[in-house]
């Protein structure tokens, strides 16, 4: 091969030139390291009370001295299922996990999703390097002039091999944080995913403890119907003595065949719920609904003292205030992006390489070729482009602000409304208790006076029909008592104490 020495020194004093170039690039770089367009970040205020509302007397008391925003020791901690003592759901909760959950499985491929896109961005502040081997085989003809006393002239053809390993590199230095601001974008986007995650963890397990609750109260319904048809076949048999006796009449009768078979119609329908809840749980389990079943059981779990502490420890305690404020940071960052684009770009570029006629000869001094340069370019003219891209950008973060607002507001409402249900239901279910104990009372005195043939079985459909409303009221109170009580811890935030933290994302 006939090595192009003119292009080699040409090579060689480009790069000379452009030494001074990239020396003035790399001092900027250095001045301009520091450079952050995006507002030093504040967490948003937001209005916090001193108490819940809801709290009774006796519960503010004991909340009075207590810091705001401070972790205490009485939250809620661990497993907290537990605190209703229930076997059977610690063995169900233990189920919902990433593997059998498919919904949960989403929300965690969601946030590694984010957090490969924010290391990914973050590999646009290393250089690029790229590499181009190649071999080219080329033909070339030189023609030589005749012998002496000769005419025409000679061709005599030469096959050239060339061989080429060059290696290209360039870098766009960070100067105006564009890329920074990028990362940390993402890297709070990977933060949020995350309190996703653990806020759609606690909702399916918050979820699966209500439908065991419901499911145990439809259980308790049902024992109670069963018991019910027994006695309403009792009071049939009764009025069937009582009929042959010529007490009782034939519409006493078919009064008493009617309330049998209407209570046995009520006992039947309960199965249909049953069986819904049952499936709903085999769903948040990750089973399919024909290969799951509960075995019945009735409601056995009591109220629970729920530690719930003051207003400011939900903005500690709930994943998805926490992922809320998180986007908030994220669209700030996102504002030091759109504003660097004000800014030149600058360009470092280099390109070192061997290129001789042998691969043997690659290894020699004269087969290195090397090149250095810097370049800039910047935006004349864009018809306001930036501008509008920044002003999107704050928007964006005043939603964001707003929607971190929101979901605090939306937790205390959560918050006051159970402290509410469960305080209310624990004086209506004594009112309940009273009406229960009056309505067998009514029954007793309504049965004993069918019996003596003073008032007619009329009265004793009315006393057993309100008997058995007021005992399915009081069933009915006691799952909401218990399913309020869940919603309440949901609304505080669970057990989860986690740090949506840098750290914990790039695990």
């Amino acid at each position: 091969m006939n090595t192009d020495l003119s292009s080699h020194r040409g090579a060689r004093r480009s790069g000379r030139a452009g030494l001074p170039a990239l020396a003035l690039a790399a001092a900027a770089g250095t001045l301009f390291a520091g450079c952050n367009f995006a507002p030093k970040y504040t967490k948003p205020l937001v209005e916090t009370p001193a108490a819940f509302k809801e709290m009774t007397p006796a519960e503010a008391k004991l909340t009075a001295g207590w810091k705001a925003a401070e972790p205490r020791d009485d939250a809620l901690r661990g497993k907290w299922w537990e605190m209703f003592d229930q076997p059977e759901l610690n063995a169900l909760e233990e189920q919902v996990t990433v593997t059998n959950n498919q919904t949960l499985a989403a929300a965690l491929q969601n946030f590694l999703v984010a957090r490969d896109i924010m290391k990914e961005t973050r590999t646009e502040l290393a250089p690029t390097v790229s590499a181009n081997p190649n071999v080219t085989v080329s033909r070339s003809n030189l023609q030589f002039p005749g012998a002496a006393g000769g005419s025409g002239s000679s061709t005599v053809g030469r096959r050239i091999t060339s061989y080429s390993l060059p290696l290209d590199a360039s870098w766009q230095p960070d100067f105006w944080g564009s890329i920074r601001n990028a990362v940390n974008a993402n890297a709070l986007e990977a933060q949020a995913t995350l309190g996703d995650l653990e806020n759609m963890r606690l909702t399916i397990q918050g979820a699966l403890a209500a439908d065991y609750f419901q499911l145990r109260e439809l259980d308790s319904q049902k024992a109670l119907l069963d018991a019910t048809v027994g006695a309403y076949r009792d009071s049939l048999n009764l009025t069937l003595v009582l009929h042959k006796t010529g007490i009782a009449s034939d519409q006493d009768v078919a009064q008493a065949e009617t309330q049998v078979n209407t209570t046995l119609a009520q006992d039947t329908d309960l199965g249909i719920q049953r069986a819904q809840l049952e499936h709903a749980i085999a769903t948040l389990l990750g089973k399919p609904a024909s290969e799951f079943s509960l075995a019945t059981n009735t409601l056995s779990a009591k109220p629970i003292p729920i530690p719930y502490g003051v207003p400011s420890a939900l903005l500690e305690r709930r994943p998805d205030i926490a992922a809320a404020e998180r986007r908030v940071a994220e669209a700030n960052a996102q504002i030091g992006v759109a504003r660097s684009a004000f800014f030149p770009t600058i360009t470092l570029s280099g390109e070192l390489g061997l290129n001789g006629e042998h691969i043997g000869s690659l290894s020699s001094g004269p087969a290195l070729l090397w090149s250095l340069g810097a370049a800039a370019s910047e935006t004349l003219f864009d018809a306001g482009r930036r501008q509008y891209v920044t002003k999107q950008a704050w928007a964006a973060y005043r939603q964001q602000v707003a929607n971190y607002r929101q979901t605090v507001l939306t937790a205390f409402q959560g918050v006051e409304d159970n402290l509410a249900a469960l305080r209310i239901l624990s004086q209506e279910l004594k009112q309940q208790d009273d009406a229960v104990a009056s309505s067998q009372r009514y029954l007793n005195l309504a049965k004993d006076r069918y019996r003596l043939g003073i008032d007619s079985y009329l009265n004793v459909i009315t006393a057993q029909t309100t008997l058995l409303a007021n005992q399915r009221t009081e069933l009915t109170l006691k799952g909401e008592q218990i399913t309020d009580s869940v919603q309440l811890i949901e609304d505080l935030g669970g057990s989860w104490n986690g740090s949506l933290t840098a750290t914990t994302v790039a695990r």
